[in-house]
């Protein structure tokens, strides 16, 4: 899963002249709460967060002026104005302190095979994982080297290597990589044999 840094300082609450001001500089005020953490008020650019990506899934590495350690954070509500589409508030939720989490990682295939070289074609089966892992753990991609592949080859889920505390949670017989074998071709007479059938008939 991909993570993405944010930067956000804090906020005091109930004044809505310094909000509006803030507002006005280019900043977003945001809520962060989660497990076993206080819940913190902050400002985050407006410029960042409109350009995190949408339609997928990511963690944020918020760092918070005065704080050592970034939090690792998901994105659970925007809150936008009367257009729906100028966010004006954001909640962020706190996983640090959560356990573990599931998520979907992107493979990402490393190498040539050398089976490519007799003919055979990479098929890649599956394009992400799904792990359970601590936030902090969880890659941003599984790199699968294939360079060793010859032709018929096969990388099943249980060959992928993880990092420590991480779990997959495939099937582990499930095919991820296989090399496929060259279709076989047909010689010059049994072409020639087809075409005088054809035309027989």
């Amino acid at each position: 899963m991909r993570r993405i840094p944010l930067k956000a300082i804090p906020r005091k609450i109930g004044r809505k002249s310094e909000l509006k001001r803030m507002r006005k500089a280019g900043w977003l005020p945001a809520e962060v709460y989660g497990k076993g953490v206080e819940n913190l008020h902050v400002y985050i650019p407006k410029k960042d967060f409109e350009k995190l990506p949408h339609g997928e899934a990511f963690l944020i590495n918020l760092e918070v002026e005065g704080e050592q350690e970034p939090r690792v954070c998901i994105l659970k509500e925007v809150q936008t104005d009367w257009t729906g589409t100028n966010p004006i508030h954001v909640d962020l939720q706190d996983l640090t302190h959560t356990a573990e989490i599931e998520a979907e990682i992107p493979v990402q295939i490393v190498g040539t095979p050398k089976g490519i070289e007799k003919g055979g074609t990479l098929e890649v089966a599956m394009h992400t994982i799904t792990v359970k892992a601590p936030p902090a753990k969880l890659p941003e991609v599984i790199q699968i080297d294939v360079s060793d592949l010859d032709v018929g080859d096969v990388i099943y889920v249980k060959d992928i290597p993880v990092p420590e505390g991480t779990k997959i949670l495939d099937n582990p017989d499930e095919v991820v990589v296989v090399i496929l074998e060259p279709e076989e071709e047909k010689t010059e007479g049994e072409e020639t044999a087809e075409g005088g059938e054809e035309a027989q008939q």
